[in-house]
């Protein structure tokens, strides 16, 4: 893996993505459509990395979520809302992988004291990861 840091961050997840960084997002998008989630934006880093005339590999994070879903978790835990709407990085590393990261629903569940039940309410970033790398 060459993405810098990538493994080595508690509680984040990475995965190599098989198209390019604008290809996965559309697919990302894509399904959260299709799975009647909330885009709630996407953040173009590189992009505003070029505005002020710095560069960086492509990357774009995804904010997204179901308020049906996260809404009892923050009632339960308020200071889970610092970690949602759940969030997808798609990133490009300088040898042109592109890669999938997200915050672990266990990793975000421990760090808020979550239930179970309410633990459950945050996999979806899982399968929607993994849909979006899958060939």
């Amino acid at each position: 893996m060459t993405l810098q840091g990538a493994g080595t961050t508690e509680g984040v997840v990475t995965k190599a993505s098989p198209r390019g960084v604008e290809e996965t997002l559309e697919r990302l998008t894509g399904l959260l459509g299709a799975k009647h989630l909330t885009l709630f934006a996407v953040v173009d880093h590189s992009g505003a990395a070029q505005q002020v005339g710095l560069e960086m590999p492509d990357t774009k994070l995804v904010l997204f979520g179901s308020p049906g879903a996260g809404t009892p978790v923050m009632v339960d835990a308020p200071l889970a809302a610092l970690d949602l709407p759940l969030k997808i990085l798609v990133s490009a590393d300088d040898a042109g992988g592109v890669w999938v990261s997200y915050n672990a629903p266990a990793y975000l569940a421990a760090r808020h004291h979550l239930s179970d039940e309410l633990r459950a309410r945050l996999q979806g970033v899982e399968m929607i990861a993994d849909a979006a790398v899958s060939p």
